[in-house]
């Protein structure tokens, strides 16, 4: 019969006990906290068995009504605050509610690419705000304004996005000042802050946005995929409308988000981020640490200078010559880098390529510079 061949399936994880530098995963990485809260929370939708109203955020015990509409607010120093499905799902409900016909989103280049995807679904269009380019990529006060002006004579601007850092090169653009434009143009603010909002403290309020949008898996120590999405008061009417039909269900949450095993494990992790964000200063220093070193190695680091972020891209011409040389050079770098047991740097690439090293020990980032030391030594 077929069922005596059936064979269990496993998927044993290659890189467990490797030094992880994959900038979506650093920040992710879970708490032992989270960690037993996964196991015991890990059945399917096992939380909806405490919910009695039908609203996901109201139920009390386990407290996701504490964490949603007291704890989380006050961490983004916002008015109202939801968990959604991700960030992009964040996005797009904020983007959908605002939507009108023929509307702009003015957003920066550095952008990922689902937030323009979220503007094209909600049938938008879209003016990117240029990036200076190589080897900076800073997206300046200065060109947010003119791209506002060249756009408004275009149509109705519903909306500006700001990546706060970027997930390219870990740039911080002047958020306040950008925002201070928009509100001279009465154009709202949503902060994709993916890879701020757990990492580094961030303030709504002193960013005087409208909107900000964070990472559970990405920054703040979750399963995923979930986020978090916090804003002004006056705008909870908007993007929190109910359903005519379903009184309790928020339209463009669809009625319930995280369900499960994501919300758990992010109000696990949640007592830890909050304290970690307190040593972000600390994280700077060392992503410069290792900034500076991988230079002296002739690896260029691109963006900000000095780097304000542990999201680092960097330009290595050095090992790209290399890769040039050696059988099946494009791989050469991720097989010499995971034979030390690093993990992180996608496959293939040698030229360009970006890391973090966010939460990592100083042991830890120097045994990584070392790797790249020994890589070129090996190679020269």
């Amino acid at each position: 019969m077929a069922g005596n061949n059936f064979r269990k399936v496993q998927f044993p994880r290659e890189t467990k006990g490797f030094i992880n530098i994959d900038p979506l995963q650093t920040g992710g990485k879970l708490t032992e906290d989270a960690r037993k809260a996964l196991i015991e929370w890990g059945d399917g939708y096992s939380i909806c068995d405490f919910c009695t109203t039908g609203r996901l955020d109201e139920i009390k015990k386990p407290p996701v009504y504490d964490f949603v509409h007291e704890q989380l607010p006050k961490f983004l120093d916002c008015d109202i605050a939801r968990v959604t499905n991700g960030a992009r799902e964040a996005k797009f409900a904020v983007i959908h509610s605002l939507a009108r016909s023929g509307g702009w989103v003015v957003m920066d280049s550095n952008a990922h690419y689902s937030s323009y995807v979220a503007a094209e679904r909600a049938g938008l269009n879209v003016a990117l705000v240029p990036n200076t380019g190589y080897p900076d990529f800073k997206i300046t006060v200065e060109k947010f304004a003119e791209t506002l002006e060249e756009t408004r004579r275009k149509g109705d601007i519903v909306l500006a996005l700001i990546t706060y850092p970027d997930g390219n090169y870990g740039n911080i653009p002047d958020v306040r000042k950008i925002a201070e434009i928009c509100s001279d143009y009465d154009v709202p603010v949503l902060v994709n802050g993916a890879y701020a909002v757990g990492r580094m403290p961030v303030s709504l309020k002193d960013m005087k946005a409208d909107f900000i949008v964070g990472s559970g898996h990405k920054s703040m120590a979750a399963s995923g995929p979930i986020g978090v999405l916090g804003m002004r008061e006056e705008w909870g009417e908007i993007v929190l409308r109910k359903s005519k039909k379903y009184r309790n269900k928020e339209i463009e949450m669809l009625g319930c988000t995280a369900r499960g095993a994501t919300i758990v494990t992010l109000m696990a992790s949640f007592p830890h981020v909050r304290e970690r964000v307190k040593r972000w200063n600390d994280e700077v220093e060392k992503a410069r640490y290792f900034a500076g070193k991988m230079e002296e190695l002739g690896i260029k680091q691109l963006g900000d200078k000095p780097h304000n972020h542990d999201l680092m891209f960097f330009h290595a011409e050095n090992l790209y010559e290399i890769s040039k040389k050696v059988k099946k050079g494009r791989f050469f770098l991720y097989r010499e880098l995971k034979s030390r047991k690093i993990h992180g740097i996608k496959p293939g690439l040698t030229r360009y390529f970006k890391l973090s090293i966010y939460g990592l020990s100083y042991e830890e980032v120097d045994y990584v510079i070392n790797a790249f030391a020994e890589i070129l030594e090996k190679y020269s």
